[in-house]
């Protein structure tokens, strides 16, 4: 599959953006989420870009090869949509398709939420609403005992230690760890660890939790979702429980949640032939 990269200026930093298939397609964005970059749509990328869609898939702020502004406030999730309404302005052709993943689906939940003009549909993989999480949060002690790392994320320094340390070996084991038995291959690994060593890199990805205080406000201004939005939701998530997906789902109102079974937080890479499938059927 032949993958070009540039570099894409918006909201004042530059971002690494991939992009595949027709030039004069419609457009879709795949926004990944942590601890990835654009490689994480890998078994996405083709079918969309052999069914017609120009695919393009940045490295959001903080990740592999885009810009890390320093300091958590640069993290807010304000930003993070300024970040792809810039993308989507300088794509120029209108309305566009969202895919988000994790971080990835909380930054288009938003957008979808704030500029709805500039969605044709949204389609988020095993995230919540914004508004939905901290809610949960608070009534469901087994949720928060899945989140806790969070909070742990919330130090300074202590957390890049930890996660830098073996190689990162620590990270490779919780990507294997949290999916299904060879999601995540040797060689993809090596792929990962590569984006983690960029400077920089650690410390910005993890800001992206440490600005999750200062974005609470802006998830409860507009709740409700009126673009056409499909969520899909792999029910084996170690992470998120399907209590916040249904909480989200009541948000929707021209939507509709795919629960999958026998698949975790990683969907998309578990089951690729049928997230693709459903991602086709609502795009088309």
């Amino acid at each position: 599959m032949n993958i070009q990269f540039q570099s894409i200026t918006v909201n004042e930093i530059n971002l690494n953006v991939a992009s595949a298939g027709d030039l004069d397609g419609k457009p879709i964005i795949l926004l990944h989420g942590f601890p990835e970059f654009w490689y994480g749509w890998r078994k996405q990328i083709e079918p969309l870009a052999k069914a017609g869609y120009h695919v393009i898939i940045p490295d959001q702020r903080g990740y592999n090869e885009s810009d890390k502004p320093t300091g958590r406030r640069a993290y807010q999730l304000d930003e993070l949509r300024n970040d792809l309404v810039g993308l989507i302005k300088s794509i120029g052709k209108g309305k566009v398709t969202v895919i988000g993943h994790d971080w990835g689906g909380a930054v288009a939940w938003h957008l979808a939420t704030t500029h709805p003009e500039l969605i044709k549909r949204l389609i988020t993989i095993n995230i919540p609403h914004p508004a939905v999480f901290p809610k949960v949060l608070l009534t469901s002690p087994m949720q928060w005992l899945r989140s806790s790392y969070m909070a742990f994320f919330q130090l300074p320094e202590i957390p890049e230690r930890f996660l830098e340390a073996g190689d990162f070996s620590y990270m490779s084991e919780a990507l294997k760890m949290s999916s299904n038995p060879g999601t995540f291959t040797e060689s993809d690994l090596e792929v990962y660890e590569a984006s983690w060593r960029q400077p920089g890199a650690m410390t910005a990805m993890l800001n992206w939790y440490r600005g999750m205080p200062q974005s609470i406000k802006s998830m409860d201004l507009v709740v409700e979702v009126t673009v056409p939005t499909k969520m899909i939701w792999g029910v084996g998530d170690h992470f998120l429980s399907t209590k916040l997906a249904k909480e989200s789902q009541s948000l929707l109102r021209n939507g509709e949640g795919v629960f999958i079974g026998g698949a975790t937080h990683w969907v998309h890479l578990e089951q690729p032939e049928l997230v693709n499938q459903h991602i086709l059927s609502f795009i088309k």
